[in-house]
C-alpha cells in the first residue's frame, strides 16, 4: 500500500485522509498545533461541496450544526441601521439556498472524527525537509525521526511550509487583495438572536453573528493593508495593532475592543490569494489553501478544500498511485473550477460577488470526473 503524507490537519487534509484511505493508499497526517485548532469563522458548504460531505456521510451531522441566521442589519460608523435584509446574509448568501453554513472548527472536528482509525494523526510536529528520491521522499521533522513516503502533499494553508520547500518563497506566489483580517471569539454581549450584524466606515468594517445557540459571538474585523504592511504576529503586539484600527468604529467601540483583548482565539491574516503555474512537483502535490487560496473574501475556501481532496484521491485511485498522471489530471480538472471561484473575491470589492457568479462557480467541476 502506498503512503502518503499529508502536511495539515485543517478542512482539506482530513477530507484527504479519508479518501485516500478510500481509494486504497495509507495516509498520514502531521499538524504543528497540539490538537484541532479551535475558533475561526462560520464557513460555507456550497454546490458540489455539498456532494462531497454526502458522499462522506456527513450531511445530517453538517446540516444540524448549521448557523440559523434570520437576516442582517447593516450599521453605520454610529451604529444607526442604513439597510436590513431577512432574505441573505452577506456571510452565507441567500438564506433560502440549500448551501449550508457552519463552524470551521466543529467541521474539521467532525472530518477528523471520520478520518480517525484510518489515517495516522501526528500533533505538535512539522516539516522541515523533503528530499525526493527514485523511490519515494524522505522528509524530515522538526521533533520526530525523518521517514520516507511515496507521495506529500502540502495540505498546510496560505502560508504552507510544504510549499515553501518545494516551489520557493511565499512571495512568489501570494497575491495581496488589499486587507487585513481579524476574527475572535466572544460572549454574546450584544444579545443578538440569529441575528448578524455588519457595519463598515472608510476602509475598516466589522461582521459580528451569534453561533451555539446565541451563547456566543464570532467577531470578524476588517481593515485595508498594503502589500508591504507588516502587522505583528507577537500576541499583545497585534492586538495593539488592531485595536488602533479598530477605534476609527465609534458602535459599541469599548466593548469590541474589550472583547479583543480578552479573546483566546484570535486568528488574523492579510487576504490574499495563491495562485501558481502547476500544483505538483515530483511526488509533491498542493491541496487547498496552500496551492490555491482563494481567501474568505470568496466564500469558498472551504468548497475548493472539500472538492480539491476529493479529485486529487479519486485520480490517484485511477491511476494505481502512478503519480504524475494523476497529478495532472487532479490540475486539469480542478483548475478551471479555482479560478472561477478565486474571481469571486476580486469581482466587487468591499462586497460580495453576485448570486449568479456564486451558482456558477460552485458548481463549475465534475465529480465523476
Amino acid at each position: 500500500m502506498k503512503t502518503v503524507l499529508i502536511s495539515g490537519a485543517g478542512v482539506a487534509g482530513c477530507a484527504l485522509a479519508y479518501w485516500s484511505r478510500r481509494h486504497g493508499f495509507a495516509p498520514t497526517v502531521v499538524e504543528r498545533a497540539p490538537g484541532t485548532r479551535p475558533g475561526g469563522q462560520a464557513v460555507d458548504i456550497r454546490g458540489v461541496a455539498l456532494d462531497v460531505v454526502e458522499q462522506m456521510g456527513l450531511i445530517g451531522r453538517v446540516r444540524e450544526a448549521a448557523t440559523r441566521m434570520r437576516g442582517m442589519s447593516v450599521l453605520d460608523a454610529d451604529g444607526d441601521e442604513v439597510h436590513r435584509s431577512t432574505e441573505a446574509t452577506f456571510s452565507s448568501g441567500r438564506l433560502d439556498s440549500g448551501d449550508v453554513e457552519l463552524l470551521r472548527e466543529d467541521l474539521v472536528s467532525m472530518l477528523e472524527q471520520l478520518a480517525d482509525g484510518q489515517a495516522e494523526f501526528i500533533y505538535g510536529d512539522r516539516i522541515t525537509g523533503l528530499d525526493e528520491g527514485e523511490h519515494g521522499v524522505t522528509v524530515d521533522f522538526a521533533h520526530g525521526p525523518s521517514r520516507t513516503f511515496d507521495l506529500v502533499v502540502g495540505a498546510d494553508g496560505l502560508h504552507s511550509a510544504v510549499r515553501a520547500l518545494a516551489f520557493g518563497p511565499e512571495r512568489e506566489f501570494t497575491h495581496h487583495l488589499g486587507s487585513h483580517l481579524a476574527i475572535f471569539g466572544a460572549e454574546n454581549f450584544l444579545g443578538l438572536d440569529n441575528w448578524q450584524v455588519w457595519q463598515r466606515d472608510g476602509d475598516a468594517g466589522y461582521g459580528i453573528y451569534p453561533v451555539r445557540d446565541n451563547s456566543e459571538l464570532r467577531i470578524t474585523f476588517g481593515f485595508a493593508s498594503g502589500p508591504l504592511d507588516t502587522v505583528p504576529r507577537e500576541p499583545d503586539a497585534l492586538k495593539r495593532a488592531i485595536a488602533d484600527r479598530m477605534g476609527a468604529l465609534r458602535w459599541e467601540r469599548a466593548r469590541l475592543v474589550k472583547a479583543l483583548w480578552a479573546a483566546p482565539d484570535l486568528y488574523s491574516d492579510a487576504m490574499a490569494q495563491i495562485r501558481l503555474d502547476r500544483w505538483s512537483r515530483g511526488r509533491t502535490v498542493l491541496l487547498g489553501d496552500a496551492g490555491y487560496c482563494a481567501s474568505p473574501l470568496s466564500g469558498q475556501g472551504t468548497g475548493l478544500a472539500l472538492v480539491g481532496a476529493y479529485v486529487l484521491a479519486q485520480e490517484l485511485g485511477r491511476a494505481g498511485g502512478e503519480h504524475r498522471e494523476a497529478f495532472a489530471r487532479y490540475e486539469a480538472r480542478l483548475r478551471p473550477f479555482v479560478t472561477l471561484n478565486q474571481a469571486l473575491a476580486t469581482e466587487n470589492p468591499g462586497g460580495p460577488a453576485s448570486t449568479e457568479s456564486v451558482e456558477r462557480a460552485k458548481n463549475a467541476v465534475a465529480l465523476d470526473g
